[in-house]
């Protein structure tokens, strides 16, 4: 073995933890989205998620000497805004529709990140994003099938959080050429707690010690996740990363099957396949394209 396979295999095995612990993040920011929403409405839930991770983002502030310095306050203001809606949607839809299906409809993100991105970011539309975006839709007409009746709200709501999180993710991409990732979290939960609170505020409802503690595992959840799949993807290239992300699929039909008694409907998680196969067109035809 040639001395420069070690690091690299390194790399590949830090790559796997960090996206081992990611997938525990997200599994479990479901299961406490949705176990707290049994009491309480989604923006109460936002509320308090809000100023939690503020908390846990000060203390790394502290111990990091991070600091969150940026000049471009309407951009982020712009991306937590479209963030706020796309979580306010996901959330709610969370208590409507099996995981599966909602998980399924949030893997079209990337590919509305391919469509739009030419039009705000004035990249070049390639053969395989276009390939790969209508693959991913047709995925999509699977999953919902429009012809077997009254599409549900659910539904419409995990479509438009997909589409939410497409636009925070160019604003991010936007952001990122000047700002830090520390940044743009700070930012982010701060309007989005101011927000929270001034349309939580009238409706305020002081929740159980059990439900207070499926909020703080939101907060904790949500951002170790994305703290963990940003470290699986600096270590490894996005073909060989993507791919264990897409793991949160099957992971979490699981956790719907077991802790909420969903079934596995076969025709969800064929569109599901088909919307994963979509991102790797995407992501095969990125990676040649630079």
């Amino acid at each position: 073995m040639s001395k420069d396979a070690l690091p690299h295999r390194g790399n590949l095995v830090a790559a796997v933890a960090w996206m081992g612990l990611a997938l525990l993040g997200f599994s479990l920011f479901a299961i406490a989205g949705r176990e707290a929403g049994r009491e309480l409405p989604t923006l109460q839930i936002m509320l308090w998620r809000g100023p939690i991770s503020l908390v846990m983002l000060l203390v790394i502030a502290l111990v990091t000497g991070a600091r969150p310095k940026t000049e471009r306050i309407s951009v982020h203001a712009a991306r937590s805004l479209l963030h706020f809606a796309a979580q306010f949607s996901w959330l709610t839809a969370l208590a409507l529709i099996p995981l599966a299906e909602l998980f399924a409809l949030e893997f079209t993100a990337p590919l509305w990140v391919a469509v739009l991105a030419p039009l705000v970011l004035k990249e070049r539309l390639t053969a395989s994003r276009m390939a790969a975006a209508a693959l991913g839709f047709a995925g999509v007409l699977v999953v919902i099938q429009p012809g077997s009746g009254t599409i549900s709200a659910g539904t419409v709501l995990g479509l438009l959080s997909a589409l939410g999180f497409a636009t925070a993710m160019l604003a991010t991409k936007t952001l990122m050429r000047t700002d830090s990732a520390f940044t743009i979290l700070v930012y982010m939960m701060v309007i989005q707690s101011v927000l929270s609170t001034i349309l939580g505020l009238p409706g305020f409802v002081m929740p159980t010690a059990t439900t207070l503690l499926w909020l703080v595992a939101i907060a904790v959840a949500g951002l170790v996740s994305h703290f963990s799949l940003a470290q699986a993807f600096s270590r490894a290239d996005a073909i060989l990363v993507a791919p264990m992300d897409f793991l949160r699929l099957p992971l979490i039909a699981a956790v719907g099957a077991f802790f909420y008694g969903e079934a596995l409907d076969p025709i969800i998680m064929l569109g599901a396949v088909i919307i994963v196969t979509a991102n790797l067109v995407n992501i095969r035809g990125e990676r040649r394209k630079t």
